[in-house]
């Protein structure tokens, strides 16, 4: 019950000024917007998501574990884009993502937040409305000079 409820609130309340923002080339503070391949449609999905980036990694936890739609889609395809702001310009990152199932989601919030200012709201609203917490790493290909 408390998943769907908060799945209508976020696809319907919160999820789409976020992506506008994105689709005006603003990021919302503390936010990147993640793209995954539709496991079904093939087609890119784009879902904000909280800016987990450590260096080279990317780190999120997902709210609804196995039950979100884009821990499905990387599941299937384990290739992501990332729009992460980089100064104030945001910018398009490749990576490969990995479910990690064993990782101790609630623990690795308090290493990011040790680690990215900010990740201490966006952990807090995770913990409040999540369900499943589960922990997906991201590696960022590397950056090839222009």
């Amino acid at each position: 019950m408390k998943r769907r409820f908060v799945h209508l609130l976020q696809k319907y309340l919160l999820n789409p000024p976020n992506k506008l923002l994105f689709a005006l080339g603003i990021a919302p503070s503390g936010y990147a917007l993640l793209e995954t391949i539709g496991r079904k449609t093939g087609k890119p999905r784009r879902t904000p998501v909280g800016n987990g980036q450590v260096a080279e990694q990317f780190w999120l936890i997902a709210e609804h574990g196995m039950h979100s739609a884009y821990v499905r889609n990387i599941m299937q395809n384990s290739r992501v884009r990332l729009r992460i702001r980089n100064g104030f310009r945001l910018t398009w990152r490749t990576g490969t993502a990995y479910v990690l199932p064993d990782d101790d989601a609630r623990e690795r919030q308090h290493w990011l937040a040790a680690r990215r200012l900010g990740a201490g709201r966006n952990a807090a609203a995770v913990r409040m409305f999540g369900t499943e917490l589960l922990t997906v790493r991201i590696d960022l290909d590397e950056i090839k000079p222009k």
